[in-house]
């Protein structure tokens, strides 16, 4: 097998050759926006054999290993190209039917999602379980061979542009709320699935909500075992890692942008110890992501937090800096208007909170909300 660092060095020749073909870096997600560009150039990389590093060589992978998957990663970040296009098939749903599916579903879909034929979103949020999964409401009811899908999903990425979806649903109303929860394979043409573009304040409609009417869905959509759901979606959200390299290149790339706030303008003293303290917190996370090495930990939580935080902050500063008029339009106010929602997606802030109280510094859990229970009629009526 060859090395990683003879992998990485092919792989850097590659993009070097080829870089001219894709779009930019859209992280993990791709916008509705760049859909084509997007599917162009996974079906170049699928082409020249730069797509499924890690996966097994009979579904069209390249049967490495996930240090070269890494590397090819880590190459794609310096060279401001995506290295995959649809996240949530080549990660999420690739992983989950690799490690749980039939051979019917491997067959079906592993190599069709590396070639781009099959799109994946995720269908996992609802508007009253986002951050708390095992709240979920949407029901998959079974009626002889097939489930029967009403509910509702929100923050749903790609949704509109998806064949595919990975669907987490309510199988068993009667047991505990991670025991009654199905995973499943979605075909997103079946009758009564409606996609709504959610409309954010910054004017944008980056992301989908889904509303399941009767929709009747096959048998053999399962994915793993019945009522099983929660396991399947918990082994694949945590045995995918991703490489640290690409995070620090991330992370020094808005050091940088943040560095040039100060070009051409005359800072007060207040914003120059504004910019100082974000600089010198981006050099704290970004040691703190070299020390931790490529394996994810829930110190993954400090640098989400962090970041997040910084980045908020920064676009507060830059709007500062700018002036009232900077607010009215352009890209300082869109920034504003973005910053809330970074505290929300992958995770919100409260959550990566309770991370690291619980596991990290050993503080108690947060108590559980319960429904009230139905008191007994008093003695006296």
């Amino acid at each position: 097998m060859i090395t990683v660092d003879e992998f990485g060095a092919q792989a850097k020749q590659w993009l070097a050759e080829n870089k001219h073909l894709a779009p930019r870096d859209y992280g993990a997600i791709c916008p509705p926006d760049m859909v084509q560009a997007g599917l162009s150039w996974q079906r170049h990389l699928f082409t020249h054999g730069k797509t499924g590093i890690h996966w097994p060589v009979e579904v069209g992978g390249q049967g490495l290993t996930a240090a070269h998957q890494g590397q090819w990663l880590y190459e794609c970040a310096l060279a401001g190209v995506p290295g995959v296009f649809n996240m949530v098939g080549l990660v999420l749903a690739g992983g989950s039917i690799q490690k749980f599916g039939t051979p019917e579903q491997q067959s079906m879909h592993l190599n069709a999602t590396l070639r781009a034929d099959h799109v994946w979103c995720q269908l996992f949020s609802e508007p009253g379980a986002g951050s708390d999964l095992g709240s979920l409401s949407t029901k998959a009811e079974r009626d002889g061979d097939r489930f029967i899908i009403n509910g509702q999903k929100v923050w749903c990425s790609g949704g509109r542009y998806s064949n595919w979806g990975i669907l987490m649903a309510r199988t068993n109303q009667d047991a505990p709320k991670h025991e009654g929860i199905s995973f499943f394979l979605l075909d997103m043409s079946l009758p009564g699935i409606d996609i709504r573009p959610l409309k954010q304040m910054t004017g944008e409609s980056e992301f989908d909500e889904v509303f399941f009417t009767d929709v009747e869905m096959p048998a053999e959509a399962l994915l793993g075992p019945l009522h099983g759901g929660w396991g399947v979606g918990m082994a694949v959200l945590t045995s995918e890692r991703g490489h640290i390299g690409t995070s620090v290149i991330s992370l020094e790339r808005r050091l940088d942008s943040i560095s040039r706030l100060a070009e051409g303008r005359q800072l007060s003293a207040t914003e120059k110890q504004k910019l100082a303290k974000l600089l010198s917190q981006g050099m704290a996370y970004k040691a703190m992501a070299q020390r931790q090495g490529p394996v994810a930990s829930t110190a993954a939580s400090l640098m989400k937090l962090g970041i997040t935080e910084m980045m908020f902050e920064t676009s507060m500063l830059r709007a500062e800096i700018s002036g009232m008029d900077s607010l009215l339009d352009g890209s300082d106010a869109f920034g504003v208007l973005s910053a809330p929602g970074g505290r929300i997606a992958g995770g919100t802030s409260q959550v990566q909170r309770n991370i690291i109280g619980e596991r990290l510094l050993g503080l108690p859990r947060e108590p559980s909300i319960k429904k009230p229970e139905t008191l007994p009629p008093s003695k006296e009526s």
